[in-house]
């Protein structure tokens, strides 16, 4: 007689339950693996171009292909940073250098936010409002068209040379970014989903509330990644043209001494306060979505 081996459903539920996990883990790894590879490709590819943008500059600085005395150099621009950052209130002319830099950052938030609410507010007025669009937008038209530096002048006689020239121009420059985008966002809402609130009675009010915004919010969020940098434009431009503190201040007066490297360092100190406000933006714009899907663009590992 041949025997045959038997296996009970114990032994069998055994053998399933060992290989499910292995078999649904795997794809979650794999994917896992991939991601991070990825961002440590990247990464390494950004250090690596920064290397090469760096090192390429110092050395022809340093072998005379370029002027140091127009160009600076980035051992030199190094220094400068040193000096700025330890020097108190001896680092420039005008005070700490820390005084300067929260001088720039609070003219630039102020503006950031008087900008952002004004280009919300009137962006969902007028996109809702067809009529009222058509009489405001020819002077809008007209007021987008003024050159940014011919504003900041104006506001630089009417209030003088504190803070509030410096606010108002920087608002000016977010309001027309996140307006435009407010309102084309109040427009791509759904006409079907806008008149299904209405039918079961929503207010306007809760309308603008539950359907409006929300829907325009994509919008209005892309929209602060290049207001803040605007923002800070702003600012900047209002302290070169008059100013009595600020970071623009200090790159003039670098200027009218013919320093690069005073320059270069504190063009390197805005591009880090903007890049952290990047960061913080980002944040905030996936919480604000954190409802929505994500995209095909956003979900793909490429």
């Amino acid at each position: 007689m041949s025997s045959v081996s038997s296996t009970t459903p114990a032994d069998t539920k055994t053998l399933a339950g060992a290989g499910t996990p292995a078999t649904d883990a795997t794809p979650a790894k794999v994917g896992k693996r991939a991601v991070r590879k990825r961002k440590l490709l990247v990464l390494t590819a950004q250090l690596g171009l920064a290397v090469l943008v760096i090192g390429g500059w110092q050395l022809v600085t340093t072998w005379k292909w370029l002027d140091p005395f127009f160009y600076g150099q980035p051992s030199g621009i190094a220094q400068r940073l040193v000096d700025y950052f330890t020097k108190g209130e001896q680092a420039t002319e005008f005070g700490s250098y820390w005084t300067q830099i929260g001088t720039t950052l609070r003219e630039a938030v102020f503006g950031f936010a008087i900008g952002t609410v004004a280009g919300v507010v009137l962006g969902v007025l007028l996109g809702q409002n067809r009529f009222l669009s058509d009489v405001l937008s020819p002077y809008i038209k007209i007021v987008n068209a003024v050159p940014r530096i011919v504003l900041g002048s104006i506001f630089l006689v009417a209030f003088g040379l504190g803070e509030t020239p410096k606010v108002l121009l920087a608002a000016v420059l977010v309001f027309f970014v996140v307006f435009f985008n407010a309102f084309q966002g109040v427009r791509e809402v759904d006409r079907n989903i806008l008149n299904n609130a209405r039918v079961l009675g929503a207010s306007p009010l809760q309308i603008v509330r539950h359907v409006v915004l929300p829907s325009a919010l994509t919008w209005i969020t892309a929209s602060l990644h290049t207001a803040f940098g605007f923002a800070i434009v702003g600012a900047l431009v209002g302290e070169v043209l008059g100013a009595q503190a600020g970071l623009g201040l200090v790159i003039k007066t670098a200027q009218n001494q013919f320093d690069p490297d005073g320059v270069f360092a504190t063009m390197a100190v805005i591009a880090v306060i903007v890049l952290i406000a990047e960061w913080l933006i980002t944040k905030l714009e996936r919480r604000l979505l954190s409802w929505r899907p994500p995209s095909p663009s956003e979900s793909a590992v490429i």
